[in-house]
């Protein structure tokens, strides 16, 4: 499986929206939306005319949790969405799988015109999570605010989030936890059944076998590529916690 990344670089993503245009209409309405609000894309594929015609916002569940989240629309997303859905029942699916049918697209569907239009432009990372990483990428480059990045996709930590959007952590905010209960829930779970100590062994145990594989005449340059950039990553991180004591 492919690993699925946000698009970064601007002039990319504007081909690559032209190629979802040139495919068809709907699937450059449903790219946008995807990159104008963080929306999944099954609740993209959901959305009727009414929901989104004239809105600067929509409200929408996520996770096993039913945690709703409300995800906003920019200007220049209500405008693409208004000229859209002019003269459209409002109450028909906003992307529908077949002009002769009231049915919204499916998800397969969308998958394979993300897929096929980011082969025709040789982008091979793309998939159905394509749309929210862009967007989570931008509102990231654009606001510095991985927090609210955090809560909107509902991730467990902002560490994930970094992963998420392909960036390298801001070790001092993944360090400074954001409140104080968040402290204190970090304590019990760092002291309880010494799970602290555990994942320490477990760290100390990956360092063990990297020092003893570096001796291997076995290893290609690729190995020792990435054993480089994993220790100056840990290197890293250990001078900014000394820093933050």
């Amino acid at each position: 499986m492919n690993w699925v990344a946000p698009i970064k670089d601007e002039e990319t993503l504007a081909r690559f929206k032209q190629k979802l245009r040139e495919m068809d209409e709907k699937y450059y309405i449903m790219f946008e939306i995807g990159v104008g609000t963080g929306m999944q894309l099954q609740d993209i594929l959901q959305l009727r005319c009414r929901d989104v015609r004239g809105k600067d916002y929509i409200e929408a569940v996520i996770g096993t949790r039913k945690i709703v989240r409300s995800f906003r629309f920019p200007q220049d997303l209500q405008d693409i969405i208004r000229s859209y859905t002019e003269g459209k029942d409002p109450d028909s699916y906003l992307i529908l799988g077949h002009a002769s049918s009231p049915e919204p697209l499916s998800r397969e569907q969308a998958y394979r015109a993300l897929k096929s239009a980011g082969r025709s432009i040789g982008l091979s990372s793309i998939g159905a999570q394509t749309m929210r990483k862009t967007f989570a990428w931008r509102y990231y480059r654009d606001t510095g605010d991985i927090y609210y990045l955090q809560n909107l996709l509902n991730h467990a930590s902002p560490s994930i989030t970094y992963r998420y959007i392909g960036e390298r952590p801001n070790v001092d905010v993944v360090l400074k936890k954001m409140t104080a209960d968040e402290n204190e829930r970090s304590r019990q779970v760092l002291l309880r059944d010494e799970n602290g100590k555990k994942r320490i062994g477990q760290i100390r145990s990956v360092l063990d076998d990297l020092e003893k594989e570096l001796g291997n005449p076995g290893n290609n340059d690729a190995f020792y590529g990435k054993a480089d950039c994993f220790l100056q990553q840990m290197e890293e991180l250990i001078d900014t916690f000394n820093k933050t004591r």
